[in-house]
């Protein structure tokens, strides 16, 4: 397992490095999206086991349920735990620059403290080629990652989750950079949205702030002007913030923003209807994003049938400067986050 301490492009090579030697499969927290580079490595990218983007009933979890040992590389206890801790579950080595923070779900059975390139290259060297069971978990991948990006290619509009972050994927180089706000969507992002190289998906999985997504992507522009930048956010988090435009486009930035609108605050609304409880005070009306955008300098684009979103997107970024595209989301996948497995069945726990 990768953590947020682990994403760090010097580090890249390193891990990927340990995951081709190891034959491990792997799996890494939000934060710890792009620590193994697929660029080149397609042998140790194939590992991957799919992203955390939940404490528990992921589809992930059908795998980390039957694991022995968990390495815990760069584990920060402030990000949302990758799963929960028991006394039924597999054994966990924490691997960190500093020692673990022992907390109620993350109680590590030993430690490996120090440089995490050096500590993994000792660690490579020890068990290379002497880890019979590897493999074990290796076929229950392809079911992980079918479920995870099933629909992603559907032409229903509003447009699902799954085909809103397939689009994106297609228009953004390796390279690119996305900055999600917070909301539905960054689950869905952190699920579906295969990284290519480290620090190219940015999202908050601590104190998971709305409003951060427009600001992180403009300080993204600014250090690097040569790449794609874009900036996810739901139109909730965005009004947060939405004055920002004015200083990007007085920066003269090339940056595109893409609003997921679906007139309320959808994470809140899924976690009162996963609660059972009523559906009250959550949704709300909206400014025309398109003529907002204008007040503002920049330009605006309003997403009216799925197969536009990505030449939409193409468009803004090859005609620069701030743009806004507006893409409407069906929630209803929202059923498809939580699952429970029933035998040997997973299935989606409705809403």
């Amino acid at each position: 397992m990768f953590g947020a301490a682990s994403n760090r492009p010097r580090l890249a090579g390193q891990l990927t490095e340990f995951i081709r030697r190891t034959g491990m499969p792997f799996f890494n927290t939000q934060m710890g999206k792009g620590t193994v580079s697929a660029i080149g490595n397609e042998e140790a990218s194939e590992l991957w086991m799919g992203t955390a983007a939940l404490s528990e009933r992921d589809y992930l979890h059908e795998a980390i349920d039957r694991a022995d040992l968990i390495l815990a590389i760069g584990h920060d206890t402030i990000e949302k735990p990758p799963f929960i801790m028991g006394p039924d579950g597999p054994m966990v080595i924490h691997v960190g620059y500093t020692p673990a923070n022992v907390e109620q779900v993350f109680f590590p059975h030993a430690e490996v403290v120090g440089d995490l390139g050096l500590s993994l290259a000792l660690l490579a060297d020890l068990v290379e080629g002497k880890l019979p069971h590897t493999a074990a978990l290796a076929p229950l991948r392809e079911g992980i990652l079918m479920r995870t990006l099933e629909r992603a290619e559907e032409s229903r509009f509003p447009l699902t989750p799954q085909r809103i972050v397939h689009d994106v994927r297609k228009i953004m180089p390796a390279d690119g950079i996305v900055a999600l706000d917070n909301g539905m969507y960054k689950l869905w992002f952190a699920r579906c949205y295969r990284t290519r190289s480290a620090n190219t998906l940015l999202l908050d999985n601590a104190l998971a702030t709305m409003g951060a997504g427009l600001p992180s992507a403009m300080m993204a522009a600014i250090l690097h002007p040569d790449r794609r930048v874009m900036a996810v956010c739901g139109d909730g988090g965005f009004m947060m913030n939405s004055q920002e435009l004015e200083t990007a486009v007085r920066l003269t930035l090339n940056l595109v923003v893409l609003i997921i609108q679906d007139d309320a605050y959808g994470m809140i609304r899924w976690k009162q209807a996963v609660d059972s409880f009523a559906d009250w005070g959550l949704t709300f009306g909206n400014p025309d994003f398109v003529k907002y955008a204008d007040a503002y300098g920049a330009k605006g684009r309003r997403i009216e049938a799925a197969e536009a979103l990505a030449p939409a997107l193409e468009s803004a970024f090859r005609e620069g400067g701030v743009q806004l595209v507006i893409v409407p989301v069906d929630y209803s996948e929202n059923v498809r986050v939580f699952v429970e497995e029933l035998g040997n069945r997973v299935t989606e726990v409705a809403q």
